[in-house]
């Protein structure tokens, strides 16, 4: 039976069942595993953690202290120590504190992409051995991924937009979940279905564990035969979602799924419309909506907002047309990160949506276009009565010049 200790009396041999503490605070995308070296002992330390969870009859016991004497007669004993209330345990949704602000939210953010992209790194090499995933795990990174959403969505789905070439893969898991949760919460599905949605998203790409890297980190355009390997990801992660087990049927159909288009022009089984369930359609959404607004080895992410206008134009026959409009007001018609020119002639970057209009975002102006010079930044939230200015409309920010705008709404 498991039970709590402090972080000095662990030793190799213990078997680890958790750790007490929220899980962006260790080291280990796993929580229950036989401690084999004072290495691991150390990093739990220093990671700030002071209690954990062993299970004595998978593994060593604490040792028994050495036997106290007796006290000396007329001697008084000391009162017994009450025990400090126990932190909560890995694995359970932190932060639910209502809404945060957008800087107040990024530092959170930043600390859980960083930690996301471990763990569901491990997650696809425990699937290119033959393990199966973690459901414990995953469900604890759902939780943390979707208490973010649901204190500030722009934060983390903005943070989880910035992938370099060797995270791409697995921060774009990251931000699928993200952003079917932010949907989910839109489309006003329960907490058990919302759940279920960011899982979907958090492993609807596992099928690219088991494609070869040359193919699925090729810095250009597929020959038709690479295309048709890729194209076999979503059977290939279905498959192994059924061998480990665990997966719900929403998490697999969305994983088999979401390439599917509502005009039946999809893979893998040319589904159409009616055929293809409403978090298939979610799962569709969010997958390509991320795909172009981050950077890729061979070609730069969209703009946001830019995206949002061209899924437009897909939506007839891609997307099902409720779906997306729910997404879009989940991430607002000027997503965070967009560059707009406002009607001085300034650019500015979204930073945060308001609550009163999604045409009206609070931006960060910063450049004019008149004298071409940066200015020095202003926050100013457009929703506001008092405030003239107006989006005139979305620009480019590869034809003005301009790079890392994050550092703009990141401020």
């Amino acid at each position: 039976m498991p039970k709590k200790i402090s972080v000095e009396h662990l030793r190799t041999g213990m078997f680890l069942h958790g750790l007490c503490g929220a899980w962006t605070q260790h080291p280990f995308w796993r929580t229950k595993f036989v401690i084999k070296d004072q290495d691991q002992i150390r990093q739990i330390i220093d990671s700030g953690i002071t209690e954990v969870l062993i299970d004595a009859d998978k593994g060593l016991d604490v040792q028994a202290p050495p036997a106290a004497p007796p006290p000396a007669p007329g001697v008084p004993q000391a009162a017994p120590r009450t025990p400090a209330a126990a932190p909560p345990q890995a694995g359970t949704p932190a932060g639910r504190d209502g809404p945060t602000s957008m800087s107040e939210e990024l530092k959170r953010a930043t600390k859980i992409c960083a930690h996301a992209s471990r763990a569901v790194s491990a997650m696809f090499r425990e699937a290119r051995m033959g393990n199966a995933i973690s459901s414990e795990v995953a469900g604890a990174l759902v939780d943390e991924i979707s208490s973010s959403v649901m204190r500030n969505p722009g934060a983390l789905i903005s943070m989880a937009r910035l992938k370099t070439v060797d995270d791409y893969t697995y921060m774009h898991s990251v931000a699928v979940c993200a952003l079917m949760v932010a949907l989910s919460r839109q489309l006003g599905l329960t907490d058990k279905e919302t759940r279920d949605a960011g899982m979907a998203g958090l492993m609807h790409d596992l099928g690219k564990a088991m494609m070869p890297p040359a193919v699925l980190n090729k810095p250009g355009k597929l020959t038709d035969e690479e295309f048709r390997i890729i194209k076999t990801h979503p059977e290939r992660g279905h498959q192994i979602l059924v061998e480990g087990g665990g997966a719900n049927d929403v998490v697999l159909d969305v994983c088999l799924h979401h390439h599917e288009k509502v005009d039946g022009s999809g893979y893998p089984h040319g589904l159409t419309d009616e055929k293809i369930s409403v978090y298939a359609k979610m799962g569709a959404v969010c997958d390509v909506y991320d795909a172009i607004t981050s950077n890729r080895p061979y070609k730069a992410g969209w703009d946001p907002a830019e995206s949002l206008r061209k899924m437009t134009e897909w939506s007839k026959g891609h997307f099902d047309l409720r779906v997306f409009q729910g997404f879009v007001k989940s991430v607002g018609i000027y997503p965070t990160g967009s560059l707009v020119r406002l009607s001085s002639g300034r650019l500015a970057v979204v930073v945060e949506q308001s609550r009163e209009s999604l045409l009206k975002p609070i931006v960060r102006a910063f450049y004019s276009t008149k004298s071409k010079v940066y200015l020095t930044p202003e926050l100013i939230d457009l929703s506001r009565g008092s405030v003239a200015e107006k989006i005139a409309g979305v620009e480019d920010p590869v034809a003005w010049g301009l790079k890392d705008l994050e550092k703009f709404w990141m401020s």
